[in-house]
C-alpha cells in the first residue's frame, strides 16, 4: 500500500470518527434538561479619590504661577556648529545640547 493511499484512509476514518462524536454530542445536548440561565451580577464599588474644589483651585493657582514665571526668554537658543549633512544615509544630527525643559517647552506652548 502506498503512503498516499494510507493517508487518505486515515483522513477518511478520522472524519468519520469526528462526525460520529459530533452527532453524539449534539444529541446529548438536545436531550439534556435545560439548565437555569446564569445570572451574573457585578457589584463594582470604585471609590477613587476625587479632588475637592479647594484642592483643584490650589493646583490651578500653582500652575498659573509657574506659567507666569517662565517665558521663551528663559530658553537657550539652539545653535548648531558648522554645516552638517542630515539627509544622507551617513548623516548625523548637529552637535548641541537640547534639554528636556526645551522639549517640554515646545510641547506645552499654546
Amino acid at each position: 500500500m502506498k503512503s498516499t493511499e494510507l493517508k487518505k484512509l486515515i483522513k477518511q476514518s478520522v472524519k468519520e470518527a469526528i462526525q460520529e462524536e459530533l452527532k453524539e454530542i449534539i444529541l446529548e445536548a438536545i436531550k439534556s434538561p435545560k439548565a437555569a440561565p446564569l445570572n451574573e451580577s457585578k457589584n463594582i464599588d470604585v471609590t477613587s479619590p476625587t479632588p475637592s474644589l479647594d484642592s483643584r483651585e490650589k493646583y490651578k493657582n500653582i500652575l498659573e504661577e509657574m506659567s507666569m514665571n517662565f517665558t521663551s526668554k528663559d530658553v537657550k537658543k539652539f545653535a548648531p556648529q558648522g554645516s552638517i549633512d542630515t539627509t544622507s544615509p551617513n548623516g548625523q544630527l548637529p552637535e548641541g545640547d537640547v534639554g528636556m525643559d526645551q522639549i517640554m517647552g515646545l510641547m506645552t506652548k499654546k
